[in-house]
């Protein structure tokens, strides 16, 4: 965490000397190591409202942030111990403690559902492919209601309904989101709703409007209309967040957003779920605060374009490319459009409430959003492997339990999404999770070091021949380790050797291994300090990568 706020305030600009120098005098560790939280002190009263061009965005993605090279920098938002704090952008829940099922099926709900007994139209939808409006319903909550449409019944409400569950339960924060129904009968349009024409003006939202916005929606047998109400979020709306750089006017958004690891880890999620459309207007940040001090939440508002709903009646591509891609584009150019690309030749089974998604032919490192994001250009591996141990806290259970809540009618769809979602994680474990040294929670009690290795305790690789420590006394003033003994288990519990400091504020550095032909990388050892307290040894330092990796097709010094 230190290194968040060092490297938030040298980026302001003026003060990187003088911060670089105290962090340099500064100890390793502190008292306070690991931070469970991400510091928000200062008051964001002044951020103002933030608009981002779409076209300006989708260009400058696809021709410039498509070409970008990895920065290969650690993220600058984790703690001490290699983890996200909590903060204003993400909430550790899943894989940080036991959740139930029903904590899940309720996600970010927290309020009373939608009385759709009357409904007042407030005004039109102007972003998005599924029609809807924003809405009043009759106990006077505002809700932003959204169809589905006729090719796709269930289908758009259904993939919000889940998404919505999956990564609010992945740590980030959600909109209360309910499906419930829509009556026309029961309608009423407010006198000050407007409609923006053609033209460019705005007169009068009429009931032949809504007649419109009903054509393009799929209507149950009884007149009615299956809809998802999204709740208005309380607080003054500042539009939505970049992907890159830092808002300059929070205070407290010091860490440049393709540094936060929680916003790089989407690239993972992202492809778990299909969910192809990362474009800024589908984020928002809200400025709030009940203590006197405002703070600017950052929220995921719209995570609907998942599973196959990504993919409309004519674009059954999205996850494979990216919307210009210059080498299957100039492949397809060239040979007249008979050569064939992957998801071309890909046996979907289809349901309308689903749409196009698929577990058996997935690649995660292969997948594709619709745009490159900054983020996912400088994710590196050890930021996918923190985001493939929160899929894989996913059982079959919570998967499934999630998948419900979308209140599909046909249970054989329920069935597929459910096991392409069940299949498309065990991929991702598969790939991330024997990638790198994949040593996690590491304790050291009663004279042994004991750990685990996620890679193994998944099913996805054998146990290695062996695991090899490293012991060193560690000078938390200097950084200094000098080496003192090695030990050597076939398990994953390795005795302490001897003379090992038993005075509290003492520290030790321990460097982990692997023995194994199967996966070379695990041969690079993770790095653990442990402090002696009062109580015992705390870990308060754990480093999987360098702070800085190589360049692609560099040599590692």
């Amino acid at each position: 965490m230190r290194r968040l706020m060092t490297r938030g305030l040298a980026a302001v600009g003026g003060l990187a000397v003088a911060v670089a120098a105290a962090a340099a005098a500064g100890p390793r560790f502190y008292d306070d190591d690991p931070i469970a939280r991400e510091p928000a002190s200062r008051s964001a009263a002044g951020a103002r409202p933030l608009d981002i061009n779409l076209f300006f965005e989708y260009s400058y993605n696809l021709f410039v942030t498509a070409s970008r090279q990895p920065s290969q920098l650690r993220a600058g938002n984790i703690n001490s111990i290699d983890e996200v704090p909590d903060s204003s952008w993400f909430t550790n829940r899943i894989g940080a403690a036991p959740m139930p099922g029903e904590r899940l099926t309720t996600g970010p709900n927290s309020g009373p559902a939608p009385a759709p007994e009357k409904w007042v139209l407030l005004r039109e939808k102007n972003a998005g492919t599924n029609p809807g409006f924003t809405a009043r319903d009759a106990n006077g909550r505002t809700w932003f209601v959204q169809f589905d449409i006729p090719e796709f019944p269930e289908g758009g409400t259904g993939a919000v309904e889940v998404a919505t569950k999956l990564f609010w339960a992945l740590g980030y924060n959600q909109v209360q989101t309910f499906i419930t129904s829509f009556d026309p009968a029961r309608v009423e349009i407010d006198p000050k709703a407007t409609v923006r024409r053609p033209s460019g003006a705005r007169t009068p939202f009429t009931h032949d409007d809504l007649a419109r916005v009903l054509e393009r929606a799929a209507r149950n047998a009884d007149g009615t209309y299956r809809v998802s109400a999204g709740a208005l979020i309380p607080g003054t709306i500042l539009g939505p967040f970049r992907y890159s750089g830092t808002r300059s006017d929070d205070p407290n958004d010091l860490v440049p957003h393709e540094q936060r690891r929680e916003l790089r880890a989407l690239r993972v999620f992202g492809a778990w779920t299909n969910l192809v459309d990362w474009k800024a207007g589908n984020t928002l940040d809200v400025l709030g605060g009940g203590d006197g001090r405002m703070v600017v939440t950052h929220y995921l508002q719209d995570v609907g374009s998942t599973f196959g709903m990504a993919n409309n009646p004519h674009e059954w591509d999205m996850g494979w490319e990216h919307f210009y891609d210059p080498e299957p584009s100039r492949r397809r150019l060239f040979s007249f459009g008979f050569a064939l690309s992957p998801w071309q030749t890909v046996p979907y089974e289809f349901y309308p409430s689903i749409g196009a998604f698929e577990g058996d032919h997935f690649d995660p490192a292969a997948w594709k959003p619709q745009t490159p994001v900054t983020p996912f250009v400088d994710m590196r591996a050890d930021d996918a492997f923190w985001a493939a141990r929160k899929v894989m806290a996913f059982t079959d259970e919570l998967i499934r339990a999630a998948v419900h809540t979308a209140q599909y009618s046909d249970p054989a769809a329920e069935r597929h999404l459910a096991d392409v979602l069940i299949k498309r994680r065990d991929t991702i474990g598969r790939l991330y999770l024997t990638g790198i040294n994949p040593v996690v929670n590491p304790r050291l009690d009663g004279g042994r070091l004991a750990f685990s290795n996620a890679a193994v305790d998944a099913g996805f690789a054998p146990a290695p021949a062996a695991y090899r420590a490293a012991w060193s006394r560690f000078d938390n003033a200097t950084g200094q380790a000098s080496p003192s003994a090695e030990t050597r288990s076939t398990t994953t519990v390795i005795p302490a050797p001897g003379g090992v400091p038993a005075a509290p504020g003492s520290f030790i550095e321990i460097a982990i291994s692997a023995e194994t032909v199967d996966h070379p990388s695990w041969q690079q050892p993770v790095h653990t300090y442990f402090r002696r307290t009062a109580d015992g040894w705390k870990l308060v330092g754990f480093e999987r990568l360098p702070e800085k990796l190589p360049e692609a097709g560099a040599t590692a010094p």
